[in-house]
């Protein structure tokens, strides 16, 4: 292979002169004439500079402004230290071809010069492909888990919402055994009831001047008006409930027969209290009401024209 060639430079370094040439003061015919004295000192040598050490620049604390400030004993242009240090690039970069052109052959033959880099290489590989499974594992575990969760507040909730349920079906359940007893007490002849409620004393009663009308005996306007909001908050409650569900349907039954047995004593009591003409006329007025909560309109209409 052909070496590359350092380039050539027609100047002369400055460091062709090793020191500082100075033309002898006294010559040997000194005393035979001035005239031939002077002429020879004007044809003697000017003096050079010596070239900048090389260890100089190897200083591991090299500064290239500091180390110019520093040769103020150099009488030297600025132009001649520019060509010196020139010079001194030439230099170091032809020594930096010659090196590369002897071990141009070692430098090529380096990659394949190589032993074990692919084992290595192989084995990182490997070791990435097993983190990326590890991965893949830790994200679809991770998904399953994401899934599972959500499985599980779904049931959750489907329970809480079950519970409740639950609760309000057995408040139901409850609020409709009060008012069937309730309703079988009123339904019963009027001295039974009177001796059943002897000691239940209706908070209304005393505001009621139509309660104790001499000679009806019917369910007065206020048992059978808390009966009536019994009803309606037990149907507001049933509204909420899942009404295929056989606990409700089996409330809805109870409920209804409460409704009709309530119905069938306020009918009872209007057509007692029509009849006993203007004594009975404020009773009537609270029938109809109790008509109204219960939402009985047209069981309303046909009492009356029955009367």
């Amino acid at each position: 292979m052909a070496h590359l060639a350092p380039a050539s430079h027609d100047r002369p370094t400055s460091s062709s002169s090793a020191a500082f040439n100075l033309a002898s003061s006294g010559s040997s015919d000194a005393g035979g004439g001035g005239g031939g004295g002077g002429d020879d000192d004007d044809d003697a040598p000017l003096p050079f500079p010596t070239a900048l050490p090389r260890s100089d620049f190897l200083a591991p604390d090299f500064q290239p402004a500091a180390y110019l400030s520093a040769l103020p004993h150099r009488h030297q242009t600025l132009e001649d230290l520019r060509s010196d240090l020139r010079d001194r690039s030439t230099a170091i970069s032809a020594e930096l071809l010659e090196l590369v052109n002897s071990n141009y052959t070692a430098f090529l033959s380096l990659g394949s010069e190589l032993r074990g880099g692919d084992e290595k290489v192989e084995g990182v590989k490997v070791a990435l492909l097993g983190f990326r499974r590890a991965v893949e594992d830790v994200k679809a575990k991770v998904a399953v888990r994401r899934d599972e969760t959500q499985r599980l507040n779904g049931e959750l909730g489907d329970v809480r919402r079950d519970i409740e349920q639950g609760r309000k079906m057995l408040e139901a359940s409850d609020r409709l055994a009060a008012l069937e007893e309730r309703l079988a007490v009123d339904s019963l002849p009027a001295d039974v009831g009177a001796e059943w409620d002897s000691d239940d004393t209706d908070e209304d009663d005393d505001d009621d001047e139509d309660e104790h009308i001499q000679g009806l005996v019917g369910s007065s306007p206020a048992k059978l008006l808390q009966s009536a909001r019994e009803c309606r908050q037990i149907t507001l409650l049933e509204q909420v409930l899942d009404p295929q569900h056989p606990f409700v349907i089996k409330l809805e039954e109870r409920l209804t027969r409460c409704r009709n047995t309530l119905l069938l004593d306020l009918g009872n009591a209007m057509k007692e209290a029509r009849g006993a003409g203007a004594r009975g006329q404020g009773r009537v007025l609270r029938y109809l009401e109790i008509y109204r909560m219960l939402d009985a309109q047209a069981e309303a209409v046909k009492a009356l024209q029955k009367g």
